[in-house]
């Protein structure tokens, strides 16, 4: 094996493939790892990800294998672009193939349900001391596939890996920013995963762009409540990785959690849903972990609790959708005027709980 450095992506789905032929393009040696055989064979015959992204060529700098010990030694940044619910298992199979001064950066959204770590969470607790990085924003695969102008950010602590990050994927139709606020940034990453569900059922009932500009405001504002909670900086749901993953999730029929949530507002079964779509969108996990936590810590999230009614207790659509219109009103942004502020106003912050 060459000892020459290389880039390592982990993952055989759309997302890590055109994050590792974004670099392949450029003339950077790419090692994509995936499970399957028959795709690796495919994209090293064909150029082709047929499953994924069917017309889509690659790059003749991205080599995909079966062997982890392969794609990881000597790699100078590892990116991490597995299901959420098999990064822990990743990780530790990759331990030993580390030399631990790797850059390692997750594209995964998600929460994992037995102990509600983000992604980047789960690589510092297998691999104390890491370089971790975060990247998340508005990045439909398809769309970077057709080379359609698209930012993201790379979110860390350590200023030389966000550095390091802009220039490998910096390319004349992909942009990346960067940010210091790992957590909130992953975060968005995830929640918004939640809403798309709720945009795609009020999709399917027709409703108008009144609905959904208000759909989405109130759902960004829910989700800053919550990040805050968690600890992560209000600031950075203004950004890409709040507001602008919100925005293309919620209006793209390209999301799985949307097409979930419109199978839903057709009058369809969440089995029914997801029989549909092939796979279980990863909002309906996160909608229930979030759901839990919210009871947990006592965050006002009407959007997730109705939304949970529908999808795990067969609720009528309309009829939540009703009962959230009856509720009593509150500030507009709580970071302006808090909704305790509200009873100023004459009204009782009390019956929003």
């Amino acid at each position: 094996m060459s000892q020459a450095s290389h880039i390592a992506v982990l993952g055989g789905g759309s997302f890590g493939t055109v994050i590792a032929n974004i670099m392949a393009e450029k003339g950077i040696v790419v090692r994509q790892w995936m499970r399957d055989q028959e795709r690796v064979d495919e994209i090293n015959t064909t150029r082709c990800n047929s499953r994924y992204l069917p017309d889509y060529l690659l790059a003749k700098d991205l080599e995909a294998t079966t062997e982890l010990s392969y794609a990881l030694e000597n790699a100078e940044v590892v990116f991490i672009s597995v299901p959420s619910h098999a990064v822990r298992d990743v990780v530790r199979q990759s331990v030993n193939y580390l030399n631990h001064q790797q850059l390692l950066i997750s594209t995964t959204k998600g929460i994992e349900a037995e102990t509600f770590s983000l992604m980047s969470e789960i690589i510092a607790d297998e691999i104390p001391n890491a370089l971790v990085g975060v990247l998340s924003g508005p990045n439909l695969a398809k769309e970077i596939a057709r080379k359609q102008l698209t930012a993201t950010v790379i979110a860390s602590q350590d200023e030389a890996l966000r550095t390091r990050i802009q220039q490998l994927l910096h390319s004349p139709y992909f942009r990346v920013y960067a940010s210091t606020d790992t957590y909130g940034v992953e975060l968005g990453g995830t929640l918004k995963n939640i809403y798309a569900i709720a945009a795609g059922m009020s999709a399917a009932l027709g409703m108008g762009e009144n609905t959904r500009s208000m759909l989405m405001t109130r759902s960004l504002a829910e989700m800053s409540r919550f990040a805050v909670s968690m600890g992560a900086n209000p600031m950075t749901f203004l950004g890409l990785a709040g507001v602008g993953d919100l925005i293309v999730t919620c209006m793209s029929p390209l999301s799985r959690n949307f097409r979930v949530g419109f199978a839903l507002g057709e009058g369809k079964t969440l089995d029914e849903a997801v029989s549909v779509l092939g796979e279980v969108a990863e909002g309906v996990n996160t909608l229930h972990q979030v759901r839990d936590k919210a009871i947990e810590k006592d965050i006002y999230m009407p959007l997730v609790s109705g939304l949970y009614e529908v999808v795990f207790n067969a609720a009528p659509v309309a009829d939540i959708a009703r009962s959230m219109m009856v509720n009593a009103q509150s500030s507009d942004v709580e970071f302006v005027l808090p909704r305790d502020a509200a009873a100023t106003s004459g009204i009782n912050p009390s019956i929003h709980r």
